[in-house]
C-alpha cells in the first residue's frame, strides 16, 4: 500500500468533469484506489463516490493505492490532480 497527500488544484475542485477524468484514469488500474477526506474514504474508481466527497479547490486529500500496480497507479493520479486535470 502506497498513500500521497495532494492539494486539489483546479478551480471548481472534483466537479463532474474532472471527478469522471479522476475515475476513468483509476480504472486503468488493478490497484484498490482510494482516498481519505475529513475522516471518510471515497472510492477513486466511482464518479457518485468521488462526487459525493464535496471535494473543494484547495481542499487536501489523501490518495491510498493497494495493488500490484499502486506505485504507477499513485504516480499518475497524483500528477493529474497535481496538473489540474487540465482546466
Amino acid at each position: 500500500m502506497v498513500k500521497r497527500k495532494v492539494t486539489i488544484k483546479n478551480p471548481t475542485g472534483l466537479h463532474l468533469r474532472p471527478a469522471g477524468i479522476l475515475c476513468k484514469e483509476a480504472m486503468n488500474y488493478k490497484s484498490l484506489i482510494t482516498f481519505n477526506y475529513r475522516g471518510n474514504t471515497a472510492n477513486a474508481k466511482s464518479v457518485l463516490s468521488v462526487l459525493g466527497a464535496c471535494i473543494k479547490s484547495g481542499d487536501e486529500i489523501e490518495l491510498v493505492c493497494s495493488g500490484e500496480d499502486e506505485e504507477e497507479a499513485l504516480a499518475t493520479l497524483v500528477k493529474m490532480i497535481e496538473e489540474g486535470f487540465g482546466e
